[in-house]
């Protein structure tokens, strides 16, 4: 069943284009036949100009705080204000952002405020799964579905799904995939790839007792799909009832866009030598080769710099004219927009060329530590796809591609949807998500909820998932 729309209002204005913020296919690299020669020690001159730039970070910061005290008569004049801006502006500019809170203790279920409390339930070197449990006076009457969202491993941290995890409280029992940031994870802790990523989505569905649904945003629709298609060709009872993905490079040959065009020119080789680096002392990673997000950032912002110049410009004007609220605004987004996290080489790579360069899902060619992956064993699972009609990270028809790989899905259980007037951002944060896409996310997984289904042969107990390899 395909449910369209008929266009609706743009949600940008006519001539713009939301910014590009943290999926991994969106992620640029270095440009240039010359990258390879500064690719690697790049990383090690990087945290040295931290370093070096720490005591003019801390003296603009002491200006700032000078030139703010109400006590300061300078603070109430032009010169004083502009001042106390500037010294703002380069402290952003010049710190390393860390991961961003959840802010999340509250969420209205049933018309009650219930609080909410964040807590691990399940945790690897690479991962931590969060539960962001509910406290009720009142048991809720509506069903309260597990909803296991997996978050993109693409340069920025979980929480750039905030939005998307308040959507669902109040009417999903929500848990969330919390990459860790690989400059973070000992050489000791082992390698992680690809088919280890696959791996930990099983571990947390056995976790789960199976009773639950999957949503993946982004870049996670390619494993979440492949863990699926492992457990049901496995007939294991812990699959979930349920998986949404959501504008996810499943077959990036439909509608490909310059990211997709420039994996395949490319090639591995290309990626492994131009933005792999190795992590630099002091951090806990140190020799660890990765693909470092602060090169990400780097892609990010030559992709739209007049537009973050301009954003900056506005920021030092509105400091200056004590427009408290838009300052706050820009802090918040770019609070988030700056923090980014490396990647494992590993994943990085076997993700460029497994879905990027060879296409191997779609062509039936996708492997997992030997065995084939075929989507087509899937049965049990009901599937929904979403999308954006201005999507220029994940190409229209690129998730829908995932029915045809799905033959044996029942009709009554497939259904697509394009979300008129989107680009990639929307289709999981925003307005038009809020209103329009999370509550036929909820809808559909309501409908094909239940007690879990019985399958034949064995499987591996609650909380018993296959060992991951290293």
């Amino acid at each position: 069943m395909i449910e369209k729309r008929h266009p609706a209002a743009m949600q940008h204005k006519p001539g713009t284009k939301p910014l590009p913020i943290g999926e991994f296919d969106g992620a640029a690299s270095l440009s240039g036949d010359s990258a390879g020669l500064i690719a690697t020690p790049m990383y090690w001159l990087y945290e040295m100009g931290l370093a070096a730039l720490d005591p003019s970070r801390a003296l603009a910061d002491a200006a700032r705080l000078f030139f703010k005290n109400p006590a300061n008569p300078f603070a109430h004049t032009q010169y004083g204000k502009s001042i106390a801006a500037a010294a703002e502006l380069f402290e952003r500019v010049t710190r390393r952002y860390g991961q961003p809170e959840w802010q999340i203790d509250s969420a209205l279920v049933g018309g009650e405020r219930v609080p909410v409390h964040i807590n691990t339930v399940w945790e690897r070197p690479f991962c931590r799964l969060l539960h962001f449990e509910r406290t009720f006076t009142h048991v809720p009457r509506r069903p309260q579905p597990k909803l296991l969202i997996v978050a993109p491993m693409s340069g920025h941290y979980a929480t750039l799904l905030r939005g998307t995890v308040e959507a669902f409280l109040p009417n999903h029992d929500v848990y969330i995939t919390d990459w860790r940031n690989a400059r973070t994870v000992p050489v000791a802790e082992g390698r992680f790839d690809l088919d280890d990523y696959i791996d930990y989505l099983i571990s947390m569905l056995h976790m789960l007792g199976g009773d639950c649904h999957m949503l993946a945003v982004c870049q996670p629709s390619v494993p979440v799909l492949a863990a699926v298609a492992l457990m049901e060709a496995d007939k294991d009872p812990y699959v979930p009832h349920s998986m949404t993905l959501m504008g996810g490079p499943i077959d990036t040959r439909v509608n490909p866009n310059k990211v997709n065009k420039l994996a395949e020119n490319r090639g591995l080789d290309w990626f492994r030598s131009h933005v792999i680096t190795k992590v630099p002392f002091p951090n806990p990673g140190v020799m660890r080769d990765v693909y470092p997000g602060f090169l990400q950032l780097t892609g990010f912002v030559s992709m739209n710099l007049d537009r973050h110049v301009e954003a900056h410009r506005a920021l030092f004007s509105h400091l200056v004219k004590g427009d408290g609220d838009s300052a706050t605004k820009h802090r918040e987004f770019y609070d988030e927009y700056l923090a980014v996290m490396d990647l494992s080489a590993e994943f990085y790579l076997q993700t460029v060329d497994t879905v990027f360069i060879r296409h191997a899902l779609p062509k039936g060619e996708m492997m997992h530590r030997g065995r084939l992956i075929e989507p087509s064993a899937i049965k049990r699972v009901a599937l929904l796809t979403v999308e954006g009609e201005h999507d220029d990270i994940s190409g229209v028809g690129q998730t829908e591609a995932t029915h045809k790989l799905c033959p044996n899905i029942p009709a009554e259980k497939k259904v697509h949807y394009l979300q008129p007037g989107v680009g990639h951002y929307g289709v999981f944060n925003g307005s038009r998500f809020r209103s329009e896409i999370a509550p036929r996310i909820s809808d559909f997984v309501l409908s094909n909820n239940g007690p879990r289904r019985k399958a034949h042969g064995t499987a591996p107990a609650a909380g018993k998932a296959p060992a991951v390899a290293h």
